[in-house]
């Protein structure tokens, strides 16, 4: 074969375009606030942003002061995408630099809660058992809305500049995106707000809202900006949503579809959490578009190793992908584990665990109609199950803890973790574990206390270790259980009030094992089906 390399030919090779240009085309994203002024679409973008700063009375403009510290002003721009991922709209947002801010200086405390997601499984299980209305709002600019306690001032925005006063800054009146203190402020100000219409914060998750009043039960989910309303009367809700409105600039996304990049579908036997759309994205950040599937995400071999294998040549790559897919379980529980294992060599990833990496993405592919199924059920009624895999770790020889919690029939907390300390025996890798599902489960029974949703029943809490069940019914103590003892004492309690029972379930039946090691093709899709990891419904009736 001749090729043109061969005689030092290097003209290059011409692609046509074959597609039609037409009107409608979407602008690209600009890099910098000239390109985008230049652009009619994103002008107008920045001008709708501007204005609505300037009648919120964001800030008020003033001569710069004498060794003041001002931070700049930035514009982000981005595409902003439907649910099924067509676009809809531009979007510029006027952002302060809060990486100049000086603590102590013009921030002080940053953080603010978000809602849990066990938290979401719970009230979506609620909600569904009680026959009640999930529905959606959108607070527009919502950190606009919060007030600044500190003194910050900010360089006039890039490209509107006042004409008379270009040498002035702007100094805050009210809270701005990307400011260190702005989602903190935020939370602030609708907590406010909502306690005056007869709502509590729970002391289980600061970000879950909860109104009752003689019949009357409503909650309030927060995740930034985001807000989920249900409530126990089409009524109590309409009244609900109109006192928000008229206090924050609300928009109605009506029932819930599409909530923090998750789709929720109803069918005719509950409710579809899929992450479709954002784990397409993953495999085209990670450019496997094309690439073969797999039917576990993980193999059977032993656990990987930090200290073998040579560095890979993108360690940020590595731990972009590792963090995207970290979000990706809050709907599929399924790869919990192998996200867990590939997450802990995120200092210095490795080729190995590159390929166990690609390894995710290649089952994901797979599985991408996947996602996680919630039904009505009853509520009365908490069920786990939990496992240890003992010195799993060949570096460490730590155990790798896992636990799955049912609220009913539906799934609502897992984990998979490696432990904090070594374990001399399984049976104490065995009992850490029972120990961490049992607090989970406390703090479950709690929330479900302030829903007025309380569990009268104990909690079960399945393990394969026939010693764990003896030793959290018996006061037996030896030598060989010093080690633990804090743990013990904690499970001995709640099993003695009668919150707790340690039952002993065969290992063929333990559904944490997929939290805690790789499982053989057939054992690992029927721990999957058990999770209520499945396919969408073929007949679906629309969104909740």
């Amino acid at each position: 074969m001749t090729t043109r390399a061969q005689h030092g030919i290097v003209k290059p090779r011409i692609l046509f375009n074959l597609h039609t240009s037409t009107h409608n085309s979407i602008s690209p994203l600009p890099t910098n606030p000239i390109d985008a002024l230049n652009d009619h679409n994103w002008k107008m973008a920045m001008k709708e942003e501007y204005d609505a700063l300037i009648e919120n009375k964001t800030w008020e403009l003033v001569p710069r002061p004498s060794n003041a510290n001002v931070i700049r002003s930035l514009w982000i721009f981005r595409h902003k995408k439907k649910s099924d991922g067509s676009f809809e709209r531009y979007k510029a947002r006027l952002v302060g630099n809060g990486a100049n801010q000086q603590s102590g200086v013009d921030c002080g405390e940053t953080f603010s809660p978000v809602v849990k997601p066990a938290t979401i499984h719970m009230v979506l299980s609620i909600a569904l058992s009680k026959s009640w209305c999930l529905h959606q709002l959108d607070v527009k600019n919502a950190f606009l809305h919060g007030n600044l306690d500190e003194t910050v001032y900010m360089h006039q925005p890039p490209g509107f500049r006042h004409p008379q006063y270009p040498e002035h800054v702007c100094l805050l009146k009210k809270s701005l995106y990307g400011l260190k203190q702005a989602p903190r402020a935020w939370y602030q100000r609708f907590t406010d707000y909502v306690t005056t219409l007869g709502f509590s914060h729970s002391i289980s998750d600061h970000s879950l809202f909860i109104y009752h009043h003689g019949n009357d039960t409503a909650y309030i989910l927060l995740y930034v900006d985001d807000i989920i309303l249900t409530a126990s009367s089409d009524a109590l809700r309409d009244s609900i949503m109109s006192q928000l409105s008229s206090e924050f600039a609300m928009k109605d996304l009506g029932p819930l579809s599409y909530f923090l990049g998750i789709s929720v579908t109803k069918h005719t036997g509950g409710l579809f959490l899929s992450q479709k759309k954002y784990a397409e994205e993953i495999i085209e950040r990670a450019g496997m578009s094309s690439c073969k599937s797999s039917p576990t995400p993980v193999d059977t071999k032993a656990k990987l190793s930090g200290s073998s294998g040579n560095p890979y040549h993108d360690p940020t790559e590595y731990r972009s992908l590792a963090g995207a897919l970290q979000y990706l379980t809050f709907t599929r529980p399924d790869i919990s584990y192998a996200v867990q294992q590939v997450c802990l060599f995120m200092h210095d990833p490795k080729t190995q665990h590159m390929s166990a990496l690609k390894r995710i993405i290649w089952y994901i592919h797979g599985t991408l109609d996947f996602g996680l199924h919630l039904y009505p059920s009853s509520i009365s009624q908490l069920v786990s199950y939990t496992d240890a895999d003992w010195a799993g770790c060949p570096d460490t020889r730590r155990s790798t803890s896992g636990y799955c919690v049912y609220l009913g029939d539906n799934l609502i907390s897992w984990s998979a973790k490696r432990q904090h300390t070594l374990s001399r025996s399984s049976a104490e890798a065995e009992y850490r574990g029972v120990a961490n599902v049992v607090s989970e489960s406390c703090w479950i029974r709690n929330l479900l206390l302030e829903l007025h949703c309380p569990i009268t029943k104990a909690t079960l809490v399945y393990c394969d270790n026939v010693s764990e069940v003896y030793l959290s019914g018996n006061p037996v103590q030896h030598q060989r259980t010093k080690h633990i003892e804090m743990d013990i004492h904690f499970v001995r309690e709640k099993v003695a009030r009668g919150q707790v029972r340690v039952l002993h379930v065969p290992s063929r039946y333990q559904i944490a094992d997929i939290f805690t090691k790789g499982l053989p093709l057939q054992l690992f899709e029927d721990f999957r089906d058990s999770l209520n990891i499945r396919q969408p419904p073929v007949l679906t009736t629309g969104v909740y």
